[in-house]
């Protein structure tokens, strides 16, 4: 294996290839933009090569209506069918889950260049391999769990190593913000994923697949091509921290103050990005606020996901306004969601900016979706206005804090003063904090898939409970965030309420 220190110094092929991006020609400014735009690019197309099996799950399995022939496709058909494609969701976001804490591990200690690549290019490989179960008239479950399984491992791979090449190139300064405009990716990957399934469904379902696959292999290709890791591979400096007060620190009962204002002293030795030795998978647990965060994204994502995998199927099999929609308008009604989830990803991490309390705004967004749900539920059905409307609200309030505990925090955790800022600690990090809200993600579609079959009232009876877990985990991380804001005078409101 290399050494930790020398692995991302070898720049990308598109610089002997094009020698005008090197600086001086090029700014850091302007790699800074390029970098945004690749990651963005990358994950959103591992985010649309995740949707199809959402969009295909109301074709797969048995028709709503009794009054027509569709058979949907064995195994996953009969009055068991739901069990078995929940059953598929597990197979996929468990390996995903898995992995995501070995790819972390191995993300600080390789070039995430190649490792980002191997990673697309394994998920669109097996992607489109499920696709071809359709021509291939392959009946077997064991063949469709394997396939998912293997393109859970290979989709792991992604997360860990996006986040780390912001968080390399980007300060703390304005990260919720920077942060909430970027992981719009998610949404926007599975808004492009959901209107390339389910435009080709009168195709067959296996187009549903194969489409999203080729577009994670082409976008592979410029990953390897023209991703730079960090400014140094290049020539570039790394980025100071402004004296913003966007540092995280901790109070000495080791809760983790994302956002403070409280820095150290030695502020110019904390650098985002410097290079040292990789931190250990078990020490960054032990890290302030690791646990609560993701525990709390345990929770989180476990609701984004049922929707994610489940939205689809549950629109189809609800009748809004008394008509029961087609496959195809079900799918593409469903990117609601997720167009409600850009919104929301951005607003949390602008809010996070401005209060300073990264902890404060997902608790809020977590309160506030648990009505918005409720009412989803209740009213969705009964016209198309109700359903688009309340749908967009869910996922903007659902979405919000899962966006921002996912970047900002991730970053701000990965490279808090207590590491000195090594940024070589932000892909393990991430993977713990996303790995653990993995596992709810896993939970969530599976649960959904066996719960649905006693009624969808019970199903958002699961979420919302589950909102209500979320939130009470970073009731002590709030407390702790509001009590420095008042000592240090930030929130003059609460200051003067406490001082009464």
């Amino acid at each position: 294996m290399k050494d930790p220190k020398t692995l991302t110094l070898d720049p990308p092929p598109a610089f002997t290839l094009f020698p005008s991006l090197n600086p001086p020609q090029k700014t850091q400014t302007f790699h800074q933009i390029t970098t945004l735009f690749i990651t963005f690019l990358a994950y959103a197309a591992f985010h649309a090569s995740r949707k199809p099996p959402s969009i295909v799950k109301s074709v797969l399995g048995p028709d709503p209506n009794p009054n027509l022939t569709q058979t949907g496709w064995a195994p996953f058909n009969s009055s068991g069918g739901p069990h078995r494609l929940g059953e598929l969701d597990l197979a996929f976001l468990s390996a995903y889950a898995i992995g995501m804490y070995f790819s972390g591990h191995v993300g600080d200690r390789f070039d995430i260049r190649i490792f980002l690549t191997i990673g697309m290019i394994g998920s669109g490989v097996f992607t489109v391999l499920f696709g071809l179960g359709y021509w291939f008239n392959i009946h077997l479950f064991g063949y469709f769990v394997f396939v998912q399984i293997c393109c859970g491992v290979f989709q792991s791979i992604g997360w860990p190593c996006v986040v780390t090449v912001m968080g390399n190139w980007f300060g703390k300064s304005k990260r919720g913000l920077i942060m909430g405009v970027w992981n719009s990716h998610t949404s926007v990957g599975n808004i492009v994923g959901s209107i390339l399934a389910s435009s080709v469904l009168g195709f067959g379902w296996g187009w549903a697949f194969v489409l999203p696959g080729i577009l994670i292999l082409i976008v592979s290709v410029i990953v390897f091509v023209f991703l730079v890791v960090n400014p140094q591979t290049i020539g570039l400096e790394l980025p100071v921290e402004e004296d913003s007060g966007m540092g995280t620190n901790t109070n000495t009962e080791g809760i983790a103050l994302v956002n403070s204002n409280h820095d150290d002293d030695n502020d110019s030795e904390r650098v985002l990005g410097s290079s040292s030795d990789a931190i250990g998978f078990l020490e960054a647990w032990k890290l302030p606020g690791v646990v609560s965060f993701a525990l709390c994204l345990f929770f989180s994502k476990l609701v984004a996901y049922t929707f994610l995998y489940w939205l689809p199927f549950y629109i189809r099999h609800t009748a809004v306004a008394g008509v029961h929609l087609s496959h195809k308008t079900a799918g593409i009604l469903s990117a609601i969601f997720d167009v409600g989830g850009v919104a929301g990803g951005i607003l949390a991490g602008y809010v996070s900016d401005l209060i300073e309390a990264r902890a404060v705004t997902s608790i809020v967004f977590l309160i506030l979706s648990i009505p918005a749900l409720f009412f989803y539920r209740l009213y969705g059905s009964i016209s198309m206005f109700s359903n688009i409307s309340l749908m967009f609200l869910s996922g903007l309030l659902v979405n919000g804090p899962y966006a921002l505990i996912t970047t900002a925090v991730a970053a701000d955790l990965g490279s808090q003063s207590s590491i000195k800022g090594n940024s070589r600690a932000m892909a393990t990090v991430s993977a713990i904090i996303d790995g653990t809200g993995s596992v709810g993600a896993a939970l969530g579609p599976l649960l959904a898939g066996y719960i649905s079959t006693r009624g969808w009232n019970s199903v958002f009876f699961m979420l919302i409970f589950s909102l209500l877990v979320a939130g009470l985990l970073l009731i002590q991380v709030v407390r702790t965030e509001i009590t420095v804001k008042v000592n240090e005078g930030k929130w003059l409101l609460l200051t003067a309420i406490a001082k009464r």
